[in-house]
């Protein structure tokens, strides 16, 4: 057990296990704590949006693909980076993932330096976004009182 503190966390959500335990692999190596999930459905139960974070999906698994679960994280109003993978992936798929946020569309095989460099700016991200919401939370004004008369 080491007592250096992990650089964050990563989310991995791909219904390939090989992909999932290669991107383990290759994430613990660089000192991420990883947390691997085989479908969305499986990710979102249990998702803890307190936690400074990004995630890697597969665009497309069985059951809800990753541009259904980009948009329940956008219905939720999460504030966590997305980087979609793919080996199937088309331009119109891509740009469609972009314009609602997603950090960047790669196709596998990808570069493991640049996808660890995506990973670094990814949570990043997640960092300064972690600390504006809690500064709007600590600096925010009390509610008014309402006083009523009879």
């Amino acid at each position: 057990m080491s007592l250096i503190p992990k650089r964050g966390t990563v989310y991995v959500v791909d219904d390939d296990e090989a992909v999932r335990d290669s991107l383990q692999w290759l994430l613990e190596g660089k000192d991420y704590r990883v947390r691997c999930f085989e479908s969305a459905e499986a990710f979102l139960s249990r998702y803890d949006p307190r936690e400074v974070a990004c995630l890697i999906a597969d665009i497309r698994m069985g059951g809800m693909t990753g541009m259904e679960l980009q948009d329940r994280l956008i219905e939720r109003q999460s504030p966590l980076p997305v980087v979609f993978i793919t080996g199937h992936g088309d331009v119109p798929m891509a740009v469609d993932s972009m314009k609602k946020g997603a950090l960047d569309f790669i196709q596998k095989p990808f570069d493991e330096k640049k996808l660890v460099d995506l990973v670094e700016r990814m949570l990043e991200r997640a960092r300064d976004a972690f600390t504006v919401h809690q500064e709007a939370v600590t600096h925010s004004p009390p509610a008014k009182a309402r006083c009523w008369s009879a």
